[in-house]
């Protein structure tokens, strides 16, 4: 198995993220028009994220009442406002994101990810794309096997192999990743890495973008420029 290194790359720019996070979720498409408009190809990664570790856990009933929980009044305050916030974002790009019902383990949907990078840019594409927007609607278990093999195959991925690769192969390697991301300091999404540097946040964009170019001019101030006039970063 080749070595990875959480900070280097043989593309200019590396991309983490995690499918249950929406603030990931809203960065997608402005981060597409970044590598589009410079016309550089992005290494995307998978970012398993342990939410209950920051923010704690909780699950709501059918009725979207809170059945179960373990946050503070402070963490519930900061959930809220992040789907606020993602939200009113989301709307603006013509997105459906509805609030998860609980902490969901994203691991098998990012070792499929995993499995769609291997087999070119437009699979990932089209995989990401489809596994965010039906999660994000609530239309996707991304706990389910048969649900992330029916993604990948709409995709345009080949199926044969997959079954064992997620139990064996692609199960090592993505916990082989997240022990050396979080070991390098990486521990949000999204994430952006240019030569061996990491920014967190898609606020951070614009800066990214003026690294990538070779520093033309003065740096940009945070988050208040776009990418050739293409939406918020």
């Amino acid at each position: 198995m080749e070595t990875f290194d959480p900070l280097r790359s043989k593309r200019p720019l590396i991309v983490y993220i995690d499918y249950k996070s929406p603030y990931a979720f809203i960065a997608k498409d402005a981060t597409y028009r970044l590598g589009e408009v410079l016309g550089i190809d992005i290494d995307w990664r998978p970012l398993t994220l342990n939410i209950p570790s920051y923010l704690g856990s909780a699950r709501l009933d059918r009725q979207g009442k809170v059945a179960e929980s373990q946050r503070t009044p402070e963490q519930w305050t900061a959930v809220k406002y992040a789907y606020r916030d993602t939200r009113r974002y989301a709307e603006l790009m013509g997105y459906t994101l509805r609030g998860t019902v609980k902490i969901w383990d994203t691991s098998l949907a990012h070792i499929g990810m995993l499995w769609a990078k291997a087999q070119g840019d437009m699979v990932l594409r089209g995989y990401t794309d489809r596994l965010y927007e039906r999660f994000w609607r609530r239309d996707l278990d991304a706990e389910d096997p048969a649900a992330v093999s029916a993604v990948l195959q709409e995709a345009g991925a080949e199926l044969d192999g997959f079954e064992e690769y997620r139990h064996r192969d692609g199960r090592v390697l993505h916990d082989r990743m997240q022990a050396a991301i979080f070991e390098a300091g990486i521990f949000g999404v999204p994430s952006y890495v240019v030569d061996g540097e990491l920014f967190f946040g898609r606020e951070h964009l614009p800066m990214v973008r003026w690294l990538l170019e070779g520093k033309p001019g003065p740096a940009p101030d945070v988050g208040y420029d776009r990418i050739n006039g293409g939406g918020h970063a």
